[in-house]
């Protein structure tokens, strides 16, 4: 086979379909019966700069102004080379998953996410990230893509001069199956689910809740270790400041960027709700108990109506209701006066809206050293010949710490990584 990829996320699915569309022959390894992992896990929102779809709603935008966004938001830490691919990348990407593969994206408009300049949120019409990789899915296939579910990737083989020649997965029987390969692109995972890597490298979130996929088992890391590769960035992750408990349901941020706010336990407010989300799971499991309560009003929960899972959070009992300062005060439990004064700040009007949330990662955003072409590099710098990562599997444009993700960079990293890791193989195959 001339390629294998490892993951069938969002990286892996885009670039399989850009292989198809090049003649390339390729096979999707994915560890799952059918395809999930932290794509179909989020909110299936992908930032982009300068596409057909911005254009049409008139909104000027492009890379550029997209790269001093994320820049902004990591202090000037994130990968500058990867910055530019990334923001320059993924607009011909979205474009060429709508025109060539009718996915219909429109433009998430209304708000703005903290730290985003312009509206670039490009959403499917289900807005869910399940309804994102079944239709990535469904485009692959359909450009003739071959895809194996079932097949759990452990091992990678390379001869003496560190090319790789296959892999070898587990089948749900036990049988380890061998697949050789031209060229392997890791599309797989991060490190989210693996907890001793988790409390070497991230030890303010040991003891968070995992909210991101099982298979984020820090393999990728593993293999690039026992090859050499370099790794970039391993403090930066997406973490998460409205998990609703005990639910387990996330609760989109558009509440906070509206004027919905937190407080404690106490009934007080405790940080910047519009500095973002990732660093709002620190500043949660700070808090007494490591819980919060996302308090909201009428006019946001139609906003928050308008999110599925937000539908699907209130349906299980998530949102909790208020008529007036006391009876919100005796529902959190907190003194009213002190409630009182916190509200008084606030644009919220009576009845109040009320959802107990806690901290939690999602996923990490640190992996594999990568150049601007997706090729592993080894910790002198010199790139592997024909190993490639994106998406999970390598360092993002988060920078190195919490407070550097800007909001979708995660599926920014993955769409725009697997359309570049695509073409750079075009070029190996030559």
């Amino acid at each position: 086979m001339p390629v294998a990829i490892v993951g069938s996320g969002a990286c892996g699915l885009t670039a399989a379909i850009a292989l198809r569309d090049a003649g390339i022959d390729c096979v999707l390894l994915e560890r799952d019966a059918q395809p999930q992992g932290s794509t179909a896990l989020s909110s299936g929102f992908i930032p982009a700069a300068g596409t057909r779809v911005q254009q049409a709603a008139g909104v000027k935008d492009d890379a550029a102004r997209f790269a001093q966004d994320i820049q902004a938001k990591a202090h000037g830490t994130a990968a500058p080379h990867l910055v530019t691919a990334f923001t320059e990348a993924i607009a011909p990407a979205m474009d060429a998953l709508q025109q060539r593969h009718d996915l219909p994206f429109e433009l998430l408009d209304g708000f703005l996410y903290p730290g985003h300049s312009a509206l670039r949120m490009h959403t499917l019409p289900q807005r869910t990230g399940a309804a994102l990789v079944a239709a990535l899915e469904a485009a692959a296939v359909r450009a003739g893509a071959l895809q194996l579910g079932d097949a759990l990737v452990r091992e990678i083989w390379c001869d003496a001069g560190q090319r790789v020649l296959g892999v070898g997965y587990l089948r749900p029987d036990g049988r380890m199956e061998h697949l050789a390969c031209r060229v392997l692109l890791l599309a797989c995972n991060g490190f989210g689910g693996n907890p001793a890597m988790v409390r070497e490298l991230l030890p303010e979130m040991g003891d968070a809740v995992f909210a991101g996929h099982a298979g984020n088992d820090g393999s990728a890391i593993a293999w690039g270790r026992g090859l050499g590769a370099g790794l970039a960035d391993l403090g930066g992750y997406q973490g998460h400041g409205s998990w609703a408990v005990p639910q387990g349901a996330l609760i989109t941020w558009a509440l906070m960027t509206e004027g919905g706010i937190q407080v404690n336990v106490e009934g007080r407010r405790f940080h910047d709700e519009t500095a973002g989300y990732s660093e709002a799971s620190v500043q949660v499991l700070a808090q007494p108990g490591g819980i919060a309560w996302n308090l909201f009003d009428g006019r946001l929960l139609e906003l928050g109506r308008g999110f599925p899972d937000f539908v699907a959070a209130e349906g299980a009992g998530a949102v909790r209701h208020a008529t007036d300062v006391a009876a919100l005060a005796a529902l959190i439990d907190c003194d009213a006066d002190t409630l009182a004064a916190t509200l008084a700040g606030t644009r919220l009007t009576v009845p109040y809206c009320a959802i107990k949330v806690t901290g939690a990662l999602f996923h990490t955003q640190g992996g594999l050293d990568i150049d601007a072409h997706c090729r592993v590099r080894l910790a002198d710098g010199k790139v592997l010949p024909n190993l490639l990562a994106a998406g999970g599997a390598a360092r993002g444009v988060s920078g190195n710490a919490v407070w550097g993700y800007l909001s979708g960079n995660g599926l920014l990293s993955a769409v725009a990584g697997g359309w570049i890791a695509a073409h750079t193989i075009q070029e190996l195959l030559a």
